[in-house]
């Protein structure tokens, strides 16, 4: 046999890499084999497959090996008792603020994971470029949880919040946050910006042109996020929603906050949805929910759903001061509220979870329970009775369903007790 070149080489282990990376390649199971975690007696429900019913998961080397009718539990060398209750993919919050000590909102991303069942989380402009580097050694590499994030389009990012970083337009810097997201494309999503009045003052457009710009300019399909709420005026509102693009994010997209006249501005205004709204939505820009403590409103939601703007996502938008607010943003409570809405399981868990997972596109098979998936899963109680919910104005409607975390599994290590010995396989 003839000697590899290095360009054969090259490709073949390459091709090699790319086949463990997604998952293609892992070795079969012989009949002594054993997994790692068996997964027993859940109530599986998979929007990515059109899967719901019973089964067993079986799990080996941090990946989703099994997934059958019935696993003997001897096959596992641990196992969890799943009965009665729901077992999704872990799910993907696309609009949080997991930046402790380097933003001023931040909570530890591993500290959400018993509240919300998220294995997946997003900062959703908690960095700029100037304190981005930080994030991603200090916060991201050693987190359990995995982080991806929106770079915010001002340099400080949220590090001075409550006071608002582009009150000066000087901070938002196109050629560096452009540098940013050329720097990190398996990291970065793209670039969030607040459009707020009490944020940008009388800038108008020029934070979103900038971010645009700064996408427009890095090498790569970056992607906006758009925070709305409170914009100056109503024209301004439907001019933002003009510019954003097929693929853009529009968060808090049912807030209800005025601006500082205390007019309504938002996508909603005086009982009407914007057809700028529905224009948007139509061409794709993509509608999150980002509940946070203010940003979240029954009577919007109730009008732009039906007038075809329901949301794509579902996020929390949850840190230390929104996690403390009578909305309670954490995002199994904020699926609650949709559900209350009369959307189906289903349709909160695919908004949690592979539609996510489709926007970060960043790591083969987040957001499902396929074979070769990484393990990340999370098991809830759908508690059946009587259940209220309030919005952040205070508005509060009725439900028959609550979706409750009990355990979360990252990687096919579960968290909490009992506790995981350091050498085991994650």
């Amino acid at each position: 046999m003839s000697a590899l070149s290095r360009r054969e080489f090259l490709l073949s282990a390459g091709a090699a890499s790319m086949a463990v990376v997604s998952g293609a390649a892992h070795a079969a199971m012989g009949p002594a084999d054993k997994f790692d975690l068996i997964i027993k007696g859940g109530d599986l429900i998979d929007p990515s497959q059109s899967l719901r019913g019973r089964r067993d998961i079986g799990i080996r080397w941090g990946i989703i090996e099994a997934v059958d009718a019935e696993i003997p539990v001897e096959r596992g060398l641990r196992s969890i008792d799943a009965a009665g209750r729901l077992v999704m993919p872990g799910l993907v919050d696309l609009h949080s603020h997991v930046y402790p000590y380097g933003s001023a909102i931040g909570i530890p991303p591993d500290e959400l994971v018993q509240f919300q069942g998220t294995t997946t989380v997003v900062s959703a402009g908690d960095a700029g470029v100037n304190n981005l580097a930080a994030l991603r050694r200090f916060i991201v590499a050693q987190s359990r949880a995995r982080i991806y994030a929106f770079v915010h389009i001002a340099n400080n990012g949220l590090s001075a919040f409550p006071v608002a970083e582009l009150y000066n337009i000087d901070n938002a810097q196109v050629e560096a946050c452009a540098m940013a997201l050329a720097e990190n494309p398996d990291f970065l999503l793209g670039v969030k910006v607040r459009m707020s009045e009490n944020v940008i003052f009388k800038h108008g457009l020029e934070p979103l042109k900038r971010g645009i710009k700064a996408c427009e300019l890095c090498g790569w399909p970056a992607r906006m996020m758009v925070h709305i709420g409170g914009v100056e005026t109503g024209e301004l509102m439907s001019q933002i929603l003009d510019l954003l693009r097929p693929g853009d994010i529009l968060t808090h997209a049912y807030s209800g906050a005025p601006n500082l006249n205390g007019a309504f501005t938002n996508i909603v205004q005086d009982g009407r949805l914007l057809p700028a709204a529905l224009a948007a939505k139509q061409r794709g820009v993509l509608f999150d929910v980002g509940h946070g403590g203010g940003s979240f409103d029954f009577t919007v939601a109730e009008v732009a759903i039906p007038g075809g703007c329901g949301p794509d996502t579902i996020s929390s938008d949850i840190h230390v001061f929104s996690g403390n607010t009578p909305g309670m943003p954490f995002l199994p409570n904020v699926m609650g509220k949709f559900l209350a809405m009369g959307l189906s399981l289903e349709q909160v868990v695919s908004m949690t979870t592979s539609a996510p997972a489709k926007i970060i596109g960043r790591a083969p098979k987040l957001g499902t329970l396929q074979l070769g998936a990484p393990a990340d899963l999370a098991i809830m109680d759908l508690v059946e009775g009587p259940a209220s919910f309030v919005d952040t104005r205070g508005n509060k409607r009725d439900g028959k369903l609550q979706l409750k975390p009990v355990q979360t599994v990252i990687n096919g290590v579960p968290f909490g007790r009992p506790y995981q010995s350091p050498f085991s396989v994650r």
